[in-house]
């Protein structure tokens, strides 16, 4: 079977529509923000090597080299949300006719629970790691693009915004309370974060366009 992030973009989209449960709206969120933090290079791309912008040549350089570990992070994690979301599943299938199956059961599907919580906060923090870099690009690349990295900013938004759900959606089936409230208050505080600066990225930019 083809991995998620090997399929071509036709494919991915039919998949997404049909009726199995994968890829969800954890592998479309992570590459959402893959998609996102792909503009930001693009734009560094476009700006490195013209004399115009050689002032910010060094810092555009190291934008570009973290913003691809980001986009490969994301792209990696399209995988790991499939993989993830299919490990609860398989815990869901487990007999339950005795009551040690129904504890072993129970005791797999909180585990597996918990790692479906893992994959989304992840992204949620590499996601915000791009906005970040998209930031320090706004003002000192090619202005022909600037656009683009507007366009980033909201992808990456997307992502973080996307991720949150799927760690509530998980949160609320976890019985360990101390679990729940690490990750709810980390998701939380991404979530905020991530939405504000996302916001200025776009609005510096929509404003410098009008």
């Amino acid at each position: 079977m083809v991995e998620l992030k090997k399929m071509k973009i036709e494919e991915f989209v039919k998949k997404t529509a049909s009726k199995e449960a994968t890829p969800g709206g954890g592998a479309v969120g992570a590459l959402t923000g893959a998609i996102g933090a792909g503009l930001t290079s693009m734009v560094c791309e476009l700006t490195m090597g013209k004399e115009k912008y050689k002032a910010n040549e060094e810092i555009i350089k190291e934008i570009d080299i973290e913003i691809k570990e980001i986009i490969k992070k994301l792209v990696e994690s399209i995988q790991k949300d499939k993989e993830a979301f299919s490990i609860v599943c398989e815990t869901l299938r487990m007999p339950k006719e005795t009551e040690a199956q129904r504890e072993d059961r129970k005791t797999e599907i909180q585990k597996a629970l918990k790692e479906a919580t893992l994959a989304p906060i992840e992204v949620m923090e590499t996601a915000y790691i791009g906005l970040k870099l998209t930031e320090k690009a706004v003002g000192k690349s090619n202005k022909n693009v600037a656009s683009d990295l507007g366009i980033a900013s909201i992808n990456l938004e997307a992502s973080i915004k996307s991720s949150w759900l799927n760690v509530l959606i998980n949160l609320k089936e976890i019985e360990d309370k101390e679990f729940t409230e690490k990750y709810r208050n980390k998701g939380e505080n991404l979530l905020k974060k991530g939405i504000e600066l996302a916001e200025q990225i776009y609005n510096a930019i929509r404003i410098d366009l009008t």
